[in-house]
């Protein structure tokens, strides 16, 4: 019996050691994140043209008629093709009432890409600050945006027709960017200063291209879609981005997740590291090649929000510390709260303070609040870059 009491205990012991890192830090940032992404995502489906209160929206997105269907839910989550092939069902779905109608199929969606890209853009900005060694990298310091721009710019522009498939072609950009500035970095291996400077000198040239080919724009409707991706915008998703973006994010989180200890050593440097038994080339190849996914699946519904990757993971780490296990949790609940947040502004800006109609890329809010984060950090610490 006491063998067992022994077993008992030392098996407790081994489940603490192994949930030692989840603290009360890391509860509540997940608590406080859950809870303003809720209130965020509860005015966002409580405000449009077609008016509801509080209360109406809030029965809407619980609403026993979506909830407890399966049809619906697969409706949403698979498409109607996909949902009849897996269920056999040939009849018509039942009828919605108006405003659930609406949350469901126009403004819950945006809430569900909001907070899908926010989440890979805070994780993807945490990956590359370890891999870089450095806080002020984020998902665009290796050229992934200026790929995804330059790409996107030249389908609106040059080649119309492929504009149905810019998601792909945008996730495509981003990756090739990525590549581009792998091989430029090469020399025997790579180091994060030669990745950063890479980045730098990519991202350069391909945001000049950028530039070059708004003159060849004679169409004031493409110049506009082309502002929307490169700003970031959320205007007009729908569950079909929620279906592009879902499988791509809980594949680069899940990996991210996993790779949390491999992060870890990388912040260790590279001696520390390779005599710890790890291969840092194919480590940090490998981990950069995640966090370019999980940044092309946010660019792929959303066009390229900037500043989130880069202030979340700050944020985090305030916060929880730099344990690389709690960060990567914290940037998945923190940055759907900060982008879900800031979409609540984008969209209610110019209604609320201009009296107008239309909304503002989510780019620029998210802009507008990483500015002054920044000059804040700036003031607070004496040194800022290297972690």
């Amino acid at each position: 019996m006491v063998d067992d009491v022994a077993s008992e205990g030392g098996s407790e012991a081994t489940d603490s050691a192994r949930l030692g890192w989840i603290d009360r830090s890391l509860l509540g940032l997940c608590l406080g994140s859950l809870a303003l992404t809720a209130a965020a995502g509860l005015v966002q489906v409580s405000f449009g043209s077609y008016s509801m209160s509080v209360v109406q929206a809030w029965s809407a997105v619980f609403d026993p008629a979506v909830l407890l269907d399966h049809r619906w839910v697969l409706n949403f989550l698979l498409g109607e093709g996909l949902m009849r092939t897996v269920t056999g069902f040939g009849g018509e779905l039942p009828d919605l009432a108006t405003p659930t109608l609406i949350v469901w199929t126009i403004r819950l969606p945006r809430v569900f890409v909001a907070g899908l890209v926010g989440a890979n853009l805070a994780v993807s900005g945490a990956i590359f600050q370890a891999v870089t060694r450095n806080e002020l990298a984020s998902p665009f310091v290796l050229g992934v945006s200026s790929g995804a721009g330059l790409l996107i710019l030249l389908t609106l522009v040059v080649f119309p027709v492929l504009a149905a498939a810019l998601p792909v072609i945008a996730a495509a950009g981003g990756m090739a960017a990525f590549l581009i500035v792998y091989a430029i970095a090469w020399k025997g291996g790579t180091s994060p200063v030669r990745l950063v400077l890479a980045g730098v000198i990519v991202g350069t040239v391909f945001q000049s291209l950028q530039t070059g080919l708004f003159f060849f724009a004679d169409d004031i409707g493409v110049v506009q879609s082309a502002i929307a991706w490169t700003t970031g915008s959320l205007t007009g998703v729908d569950w079909e981005q929620v279906r592009t973006a879902l499988p791509w994010s809980i594949l680069a989180i899940g990996l991210s997740l996993v790779g949390a200890r491999q992060l870890n050593v990388l912040l260790l440097g590279e001696r520390t590291a390779s005599s710890l038994g790890m291969n840092v080339e194919r480590m940090r190849f490998a981990l950069s090649t995640l966090g370019v996914l999980a940044a092309a699946a946010s660019i792929a519904v959303a066009g390229i929000v900037g500043f989130v990757g880069l202030i979340v993971p700050h944020v985090v780490r305030n916060i929880v510390g730099s344990d690389y296990r709690r960060l990567v949790v914290g940037c998945v609940f923190a940055g759907p709260a900060l982008l879900v947040a800031a979409d609540v502004g984008a969209r209610l800006a110019i209604p609320v303070l201009a009296g107008g109609t239309g909304q503002l890329p989510v780019g620029i809010v998210t802009g507008l609040v990483g500015g002054p984060y920044f000059l804040y950090l700036m003031r607070k610490q004496e040194q800022l870059g290297e972690i």
